[in-house]
């Protein structure tokens, strides 16, 4: 019994001495080394690709700010563009030959330009829509009549105006279009 003892601590020992002595591969590395830098290398894409998503995220935010910032008045100004509507409706009617209610009226047109001037200057634009073609993303149609003097999806009427505010639309035109059978 102690010489089947005697041969299982020999296998031991040699086998100690293959580890220790470490197995080269083709390139003289050893597998320790090549499992390191395995793993080296993959720590170093995991990196990579973290710096990556990093930096997407990064422009997301930011652009997800600059949107807030560039539309954060747009309640506000939805809450004004009734407000020009009436001042557009009042100077429109008011065709009068009263010098009292004309010096009103004229103080009525300064105080509508100034506040739609006002909107111009924080990126509110009127949508051009008269005689334009109808367009979906920017009109409304409300009615349709056909002329025959006008082409095919043509905006006769503007009924209501529309406006943007940055690029974006926040109400459309509504509009009278032109429909040819």
């Amino acid at each position: 019994m102690e010489e089947k003892e005697v041969k299982v601590e020999e296998q031991e020992k040699t086998e100690d001495i293959n580890t220790e002595e470490e197995i080269l591969n083709e390139t003289g590395e050893s597998e320790e080394v090549l499992v390191l830098k395995n793993t080296i290398e993959t720590l170093e894409n995991k990196v990579k690709q973290s710096q990556a998503e990093l930096i997407n995220y990064r422009k997301r935010k930011d652009e997800e700010v600059s949107n807030r910032l560039k539309f954060a008045n747009q309640d506000l100004i939805l809450e004004i563009i009734p407000v020009l509507d009436n001042f557009e409706r009042a100077i429109k009617f008011a065709n009068t030959k009263d010098e009292s209610l004309s010096k009103f009226l004229d103080g009525f047109k300064l105080t509508y330009n100034s506040l739609l001037d006002t909107l111009k200057r924080y990126g509110v634009e009127e949508i051009p829509a008269l005689g334009v073609e109808f367009d979906p993303n920017m009109h409304q149609a409300m009615l349709v009549e056909e002329n025959k003097e006008k082409e095919n999806n043509i905006v006769l009427e503007v009924l209501i105006k529309g406006y943007t505010l940055n690029g974006r639309v926040i109400r459309p035109a509504s509009v009278k279009v032109n429909k040819l059978d």
